[in-house]
Formats: structure tokens, sequence, C-alpha cells
């Protein structure tokens, strides 16, 4: 038969419970901090992306306008 479980026992895991939510806490606050370092860093990539499309958007239009008027573009 099983011993009977001890109060002083019960506290002693109580107590390494406690101390292993406390190390998990301190992990899952410094992922969060990462994560959203991360977030803001993709932000920042988006913006140039989208930046850098407009821009060659831009040189497109300009590219085909000098085509045009150097008559280079092949009329189908």
């Amino acid at each position: 038969m099983a011993e009977p479980v001890s109060n002083e026992l019960i506290l002693e895991v109580l107590k390494r419970l406690q101390t292993d939510v406390a190390e998990i806490r301190g992990d899952v606050s410094e992922v969060k901090t990462r994560v959203s370092a991360l977030d803001e860093h993709m932000a920042g990539l988006f913006i140039q992306v989208s930046g850098n499309n407009n821009r060659l958007d831009r040189i497109d239009e300009r590219l085909k306008r000098v085509e045009r008027r150097l008559d280079l573009l092949d009329h189908d």
C-alpha cells in the first residue's frame, strides 16, 4: 500500500513548481520582446520592398516613354 503523503513533501513540490513557473514567465517575457522586435523589423522590410517596387514602377514607365520616343517598341 502507498505511504501517506506529508504536508512537507507537498510544500516542497509546490515550491519547486513555483520556481519553475517563475522561470517560464521570464522566458515567455523574453520571447515576447524578441517577437515584437522581429515584427517591427519585418514591417520595416515590407516598407522598403514597397518603396523599391514603386521606384521600379517609375523607372519602367520612364523606360517605356524613352522607347516610344526612339521608336524602339514592337508594334504588334
